[in-house]
């Protein structure tokens, strides 16, 4: 990115997506700070303070986001008036029109495989980016940021790895819980398989996008198509029986995933099937052919350190090449896109993605 005035304004706002857009869903189920306790035990103390060992921006983010207020009640799954509130209160801080505003990225809207699709294209990229797509999937617990929201995460995502980013607006509940989403997903890969070939191809997701992501290479096997090149999960969802570790460790140090019991949004999304089902559980999956070089992205308060480093090792004893990058006393999500710690992140992701993206 430049490092000029324009440049900054861009790093100000991607900051500001992540801080009160990718944890805003956490927000609105946010616990209180000082004490916590998991269901049917008693209240332990959860205010430790922000370690030494990361930046000055990092501790202020962590110490903001245990300032956080108690949360708003989720609502039933069986309430869909509950749920558009919901999702409209947790979309509302992001600042769409402020980013689709942004010079330097273009955003058109297409319809592939019956899906919506928005295609980010950076200005000035080389007829070789061009040749490579970036299939992106947002995060937002199933719920969150679809319509004009997809379209500004696709251009911030543009431009942090300057490519051409496909970022796909699948289809969410309350109206479309699973298997709708990852069938979306499903389609819009199989389109651009066509058009770029799998050795271009590269797929990421973050959260519950993480887990639209790791299960599309399990479809995407099991429908016999060619897998893509490299695969990057950022703090994804991998188990959606909530049985890791660090979902009760870190319960109450995690700034963003807050929720005694689960993100509030998987009964929802599961729409009463099995959880262990591995298009769902992507973790209890036979990942042997199914995955390409998969770079995996935690912290370690991220209460999604257990379904991330359990995934590593199960793609690892797969015989899968899997790198996992575990950063010091991150949450959930980052720390907002503003911290040298994710400026470290994003620096080495785009290296491991030297040589595997297009694949050799």
């Amino acid at each position: 990115m430049s490092t000029g005035r324009k440049g900054m304004d861009r790093r100000s706002v991607i900051a500001g997506v992540t801080t009160t857009g990718i944890a805003s869903l956490a927000e609105r189920s946010a616990h209180g700070a000082s004490e916590t306790s998991l269901p049917g035990s008693t209240a332990v103390p959860r205010n430790f303070p922000p370690p030494s060992t990361i930046s000055k921006a990092a501790q202020d983010y962590l110490r903001k986001g245990a300032m956080q207020p108690p949360p708003a009640p989720v609502p039933a799954p069986e309430d869909v008036a509950g749920w558009h509130a919901y999702v409209a209160a947790g979309n509302a801080p992001l600042p769409v029109e402020m980013i689709l505003k942004i010079p330097g990225v273009d955003v058109e809207t297409r319809q592939m495989g019956g899906a919506t699709v928005y295609l980010a294209t950076p200005k000035g990229l080389s007829e070789a980016d061009r040749r490579k797509a970036h299939l992106s999937i947002h995060g937002g617990g199933w719920v969150l940021f679809g319509g004009r929201h997809a379209m500004a995460l696709a251009k911030i995502t543009a431009m942090q790895y300057g490519c051409v980013t496909y970022a796909v607006d699948y289809r969410m509940p309350p109206e479309h819980p699973f298997p709708a989403g990852l069938n979306d997903c499903f389609a819009v890969y199989r389109a651009l398989l066509k058009d770029f070939g799998a050795r271009n191809m590269l797929v990421s997701g973050g959260s519950a996008g993480g887990n639209l992501a790791a299960a599309l290479m399990l479809k995407i096997r099991d429908a016999g198509l060619e897998k893509p090149s490299a695969l990057i999960l950022q703090t994804p969802v991998t188990d959606l029986t909530n049985a890791g570790d660090s979902w009760q460790v870190l319960y109450g140090l995690d700034p963003v995933l807050r929720d005694p019991d689960g993100v509030g949004s998987t009964e929802l999304y599961l729409n009463g099937n099995d959880p262990r089902q591995p298009y769902l559980s992507p973790l209890f999956g036979d990942l042997a052919t199914a995955f390409p070089p998969t770079h995996l992205i935690t912290g370690t308060r991220d209460r999604l350190l257990s379904d991330t480093v359990r995934m590593h090792a199960a793609l690892r004893a797969a015989n899968v090449e899997a790198d996992l990058y575990v950063s010091e006393a991150m949450p959930h999500a980052g720390f907002g896109q503003q911290t040298p710690e994710d400026q470290a992140i994003l620096s080495d992701t785009r290296k491991w993605l030297n040589g595997r993206w297009p694949r050799a």
